[in-house]
């Protein structure tokens, strides 16, 4: 059997942590920020972690 391939799109926008929970960066925040309020890019800004429904799609793209 050959490895598995990492899928490359997830390696980029998700890291694990030291605990095993996996980090992402929140959409919206690149341009038309003009449109969003204060405390919505404030809150934007903030890692995420991801939800505990997706925790297994995830872990299976990165080969975890």
């Amino acid at each position: 059997m050959p490895k598995m391939k990492t899928h490359s799109s997830a390696k980029k926008r998700f890291k694990v942590t030291g605990s095993g929970k996996i980090k992402y960066r929140h959409a919206n925040t690149s341009h038309l920020l003009r449109n969003r309020t204060k405390k919505r890019k404030r809150h934007l800004a903030q890692d995420a972690f991801v939800d505990d429904a997706d925790l297994k799609r995830v872990k299976k793209m990165l080969n975890l």
